[in-house]
């Protein structure tokens, strides 16, 4: 097939309002730069910190990173082509921006699932944990986790570039995904959107029950713990509880259904591309002492 034919696409982005894009621009250029501070910081603090060195910190060091990445993925365009007269975007960045957005997504998730089994350890079988939980295995588990965000990535590129497009080329979204691309493509696209479902909705749907279903039998597991015990490891769930709701939510609004469009899909798209990666770090750094004090040791140790 020829999907050459096309070899640039315009974004229609959120709105074509002159008003509202320079609103959109203010907006998203100030919740980016907050993104990329507040995930910085905690880099920045878990990678400098001597107490923040469990695993636990250390998977939120890799969430941290794919969603300051993740968010990379998508709103710069969006913030830049708020105040562009011509929002085109090449095949070829159109493809690379699949591909970047699908594996640091992917890897957000598989990320919060080594969360949620570290949590469960650490909580269901306190006395092995250390043993489980080594330093070797987080790093085995968190190269695993980069390995299938490829293999997920790879997949949705491999559908990306089976589509021809003959035109027209205006994409209803603010950036390139599978979804608005398959409006676009000459050719019966009901096979392809039921792998992309099969793929990314099942990724979200399973991830998500499985991280539902972990968070139940910790929650079960508690009644056996001290009050005092109970309300920290409380805490420290409801925070991770907060962050997946947050994030599948919208994914599975999003990714799986049939290819149909809602007025809504675009601002439920800003949710989890824009939204969650600023929202990750304040829930961890708000509802988390240990976070908290070792920023201000960071600061102070800078002044």
């Amino acid at each position: 097939m020829n999907n050459r034919s096309v070899t640039e696409f315009i974004l229609f982005g959120l709105t074509q309002d002159p008003g509202k894009q320079k609103a959109i621009f203010g907006i998203f250029l100030i919740l980016y730069l907050m993104t990329l501070t507040g995930n910085f910081l905690i880099v920045v603090t878990i990678k400098t910190s001597q107490t923040l060195g469990t695993p636990m910190y250390f998977f939120l060091f890799y969430l941290s990173f794919a969603d300051a990445c993740f968010s990379t993925t998508t709103a710069p365009r969006l913030i830049v082509d708020s105040i562009s007269q011509k929002k085109k975007i090449s095949y070829n960045e159109c493809m690379t921006q699949v591909f970047a957005f699908h594996f640091f997504g992917c890897m957000e998730i598989f990320v919060l699932i080594l969360m949620a089994f570290d949590r469960y350890l650490a909580i269901c079988k306190p006395l092995r944990y250390t043993t489980i939980m080594s330093q070797r295995v987080c790093g085995i588990l968190i190269m695993l986790a980069w390995v299938g965000s490829c293999i997920h990535s790879l997949a949705q590129i491999f559908l990306a570039l089976r589509l021809p497009f003959c035109g027209p080329n205006v994409i209803d979204h603010y950036f390139c995904d599978l979804q608005p691309l398959l409006k676009l493509a000459c050719m019966d696209t009901y096979v392809i959107n039921l792998l992309v479902v099969s793929n990314s909705g099942a990724i979200c749907m399973v991830c998500f029950m499985i991280l539902l279903t972990s968070y139940a039998v910790i929650l079960y597991s508690l009644r056996n713990h001290s009050a005092k015990g109970r309300r920290k490891a409380l805490s420290t769930c409801a925070s991770h509880f907060i962050v997946v709701v947050i994030f599948f939510g919208p994914c599975i609004f999003i990714y799986t259904r049939p290819p149909t469009t809602f007025p809504v899909d675009k601002m439920v798209a800003v949710f989890y591309t824009i939204g969650t990666p600023l929202l990750n770090p304040l829930i961890y750094t708000l509802r988390n002492a240990e976070v908290k004090n070792a920023m201000k040791k960071l600061c102070c140790s800078k002044e």
